[in-house]
């Protein structure tokens, strides 16, 4: 990777074509046997593959394997990040195929319409867009193993630095493909100042609030009708009460073990040594300051010069006795370390400019070099500290290696003897087996799957293992967190309707639950229209014994207690005129209604001044309206031109409990 940042070099472009002719001709050779298959693949590692519509593209084009793996990771985040149960997985995962689908189907257009990025483009990419600061920090590259860091960090195992490469040129090449094909958009001047007039609108309203905490405090129904309500959802209460297991168990740890805990020896600890060098190896790194007087690339020499001179000069008023701190405050152009008197952190070598790292290592401690020209400009660099490449002696990482040979030795000599333990406790039942070890036998309670084991450290491996299996199987070994466990399940109790009186607490929540959006909406209404007729929200409240609030002039972007974002609910204020009372707006856990006291719209000078902001936001709405119409169009084509192929063994994408 540092070749290919740092050098314009043919060898690693040739490379990589190679490697993309020899993925053209494999995936040809692999897909040629089902080449007129239209039905689909039988493949269950692919959900689907697609290829340019036409039988030119069936028989000469390049086809795109959707990896199944692929759609389980996207459908997987998808869950994690919106929060969502595992019960919907099945609904995501066609979801998330079909965006991938569609994602390939972009790229066989892009690359119809030759939109490719070269290794060029992407260097220049990573340098100078959204990962510069992360890759490129003040214009220095992190290094190779920082870069594969950043990259494991950001995408976890689930991307190689070469597939995070070969996606930002993907993106990169999408990109271009939506710009092409949404070029053209414009939007009015009328448009724009229309749209601002409205978004720049800003009111002010008093507004009460009714709560559904309030709402459901009131509802106290009477035995009777919770009886009632108990019958009417019976279905709902079937397994109300979740299925519970009693579990016998014989825990122990290390300490239990025949012989005692297992012993590392100094042999041991260092042929683990000599085993993982690799992990004790310290790369050369250096702490310096330095002077930055930047030239940019490309810069002509009337411009280098001066650069130059600048530098020589302040290189003088060093060696005459200038505080180098100060004179790095006032006139590096590096804006990450002239706030630090030009100092920069110890850092690995392989990480900074070639030059750069080269004139610091070549200097000692306190030393100051002479001018250095680097890709950035000209430097002054003074080194503060060096440490060149070593491994860490043996003494100093012992300490280290110790615990994990401990834990290594133990863990395998608790699951050795919890194995033979659930032998023994076949044989000769649980109690026998732990007294001939000097243990006990613990029966628990009847526990639920997401409950607690009393005395284990950890007991839900157990319990999920426990809930695999059937009642009386055999003994079996899990740990337990800081040791293992034998455990046995001896009685279970499914899942079952509760009696009414053990639930009866539940049962009021649930009728409450159910009777909230009704009667909260039913004393919304009943506000709204009396303060119609009255014509007076502040007397409609004080009625109900509601108390009357107000908010302060805001816009669209605005927050309001009680109401939140202005954009959403409570944007029913911008369309009202002043003096105006809304109806019953729901904000979800409470019901609002409104009157408009105040209402200001934008001056031309305020339209002048967000012109050109708003003239983009239509702009960029309009792009992502029409390439979405593209998108689907073009799916729809290569859909119908046979272009597209399902596994066999994927569900395909159909509708999903989300309405979208």
């Amino acid at each position: 990777m540092i070749r290919l940042l740092q050098q314009d070099s043919r060898i690693m472009k040739i490379i990589f074509a190679v490697i993309i002719g020899l993925a053209a001709i494999t995936m040809v050779i692999t897909l040629v046997p089902g080449i007129f298959d239209n039905a689909g693949t039988t493949d269950s590692t692919v959900f689907a593959t697609v290829r340019e519509p036409g039988v030119f593209g069936r028989v000469f084009g390049e086809s795109t394997a959707i990896r199944t793996t692929e759609v389980n990771q996207i459908a997987a985040r998808q869950l994690q990040q919106q929060h969502l149960p595992e019960q919907l997985m099945p609904y995501l995962l066609p979801r998330a195929g079909q965006i991938l689908v569609q994602r390939a189907i972009l790229k066989h257009e892009a690359d119809r319409m030759n939109l490719q990025v070269s290794d060029e483009d992407l260097r220049r990419e990573l340098q100078t867009g959204p990962f510069a600061q992360y890759l490129f920090p003040n214009g220095q590259y992190i290094g190779d193993d920082a870069y594969i860091n950043f990259v494991q960090s950001a995408f976890g195992n689930q991307l190689s630095r070469n597939e995070f490469e070969s996606q930002v040129k993907s993106d990169m090449e999408l990109n271009r493909l939506q710009a092409l094909i949404t070029g053209g958009v414009t939007v009015s001047d009328k448009a724009v100042r229309d749209a601002y007039k409205v978004d720049g609108t800003k009111v002010k309203f008093d507004y009460v609030v009714i709560s559904s905490d309030d709402v459901r405090k009131g509802i106290n129904p009477s035995e009777a009708d919770l009886q009632t309500f108990f019958k009417t959802n019976a279905a709902r209460y079937a397994t109300a009460i979740p299925e519970s297991r009693k579990i016998q168990y014989i825990s122990f740890d290390a300490s239990n073990l025949p012989g005692g805990k297992p012993q590392v020896s100094d042999a041991d600890v260092l042929a683990y040594y000599n085993a993982h060098k690799d992990q004790y190896s310290v790369k050369e790194q250096v702490k310096t300051r330095h002077i930055l007087i930047a030239v940019a690339p490309g810069a002509d020499a009337k411009t280098d010069a001066a650069a130059k001179a600048k530098a020589e000069d302040l290189l003088k008023q060093i060696k005459a006795g200038g505080n180098f701190a100060d004179l790095a405050s006032k006139n590096s152009d590096d804006p990450g370390s002239k706030v630090q008197g030009g100092e920069l952190p110890m850092y690995p070598t392989s990480g900074l400019d070639p030059a750069y790292a080269k004139a610091a290592m070549a200097l000692n401690p306190g030393q100051t070099s002479d001018i250095v020209k680097s890709q950035f400009g000209y430097h002054i660099i003074q080194t503060e500290q060096k440490d060149p490449a070593h491994t860490k002696p043996l003494a100093e990482v012992k300490a280290e290696i110790v615990p994990v040979l401990e834990q290594q030795r133990a863990g395998a000599a608790e699951q050795t003897f919890g194995s033979a333990l659930a032998a023994d406790a076949k044989k000769n039942g649980m109690e026998k087996a732990a007294a001939a070890k000097g243990l006990k036998v613990v029966t628990t309670d009847y526990v639920a799957k997401g409950g607690v084991i009393p005395g284990l450290a950890d007991g839900s491996a157990l319990l999920t293992q426990a809930f695999a299996e059937v009642k009386g199987a055999d003994p079996a070994p899990v740990s337990t967190g800081d040791g293992f466990a034998v455990f046995q399940v001896i009685d279970l109790k499914p899942a079952h309707a509760p009696e009414f009186a053990e639930y009866k607490a539940h049962i009021l929540e649930d009728f409450r639950e159910q009777q909230v959006p009704q009667l909260l909406n039913a004393q919304l209404t009943k506000l709204g229209d009396r303060a119609k007729v009255l014509n007076d929200l502040k007397k409609a409240a004080a009625e109900m014994n509601l108390p009357l609030k107000s908010s302060d002039l805001v816009g669209k972007d605005g927050q309001v207690p009680d109401l939140g974002a202005m954009s959403g609910p409570g944007s029913v204020a911008f369309s009202l005129a002043k003096g105006t009372i809304s109806g019953p707006i729901n904000t979800g856990k409470s019901g609002i209604v409104l009157s408009v006291v105040d209402k200001q719209e934008p001056t031309a000078e305020d339209i002048t001044k967000n012109f050109v902001a708003t003239r983009e936001g239509l702009l960029n709405t309009q792009r992502e309206e029409i390439f979405r119409v593209y998108i689907g169009e073009l799916t729809q084509k290569y859909e119908k031109g046979g272009a597209v192929r399902y596994s066999k063994k994927q569900p395909e994408p159909g509708a999903n409990p989300f309405g979208n």
